[in-house]
């Protein structure tokens, strides 16, 4: 499959943004079920684009539910899980840091 220069656009962050139609052939799905996840609040789009980030998001939860049987709102809880997992760990190893360096 073939796309046009329209595929992507550049935000004004500098950031690469992609069509529905982009998103659902990479993902190997349908752009129905981009904008289902769109629609439900799985995946933020930036008007009518989305970002890389939300394009992975929508393959892991493709594998989520292809691999474990996990439902949608399944999935996109232990993503949203892993993400706030690492976030603390972050934080906690910032803080272990600066307690070394402190004392």
């Amino acid at each position: 499959m073939s796309f046009s220069l329209s595929t992507t656009v550049v935000s004004l962050e500098g950031d690469q943004l992609y069509t529905f139609e982009y998103a659902a052939w990479v993902t190997e799905t349908s752009v129905m079920l981009v904008k289902v996840y769109v629609e439900l609040g799985v995946i933020e789009p930036i008007g009518s684009m989305l970002h890389r980030r939300e394009i992975a998001r929508i393959g892991q939860i493709q594998r989520l539910r292809q691999d474990l049987g996990l439902n949608l709102v399944g999935a996109a809880m232990v993503l949203d899980m892993a993400a706030e997992i690492a976030q603390l760990r972050a934080q906690l190893k910032a803080h272990q840091t600066y307690r070394s360096t402190v004392n």
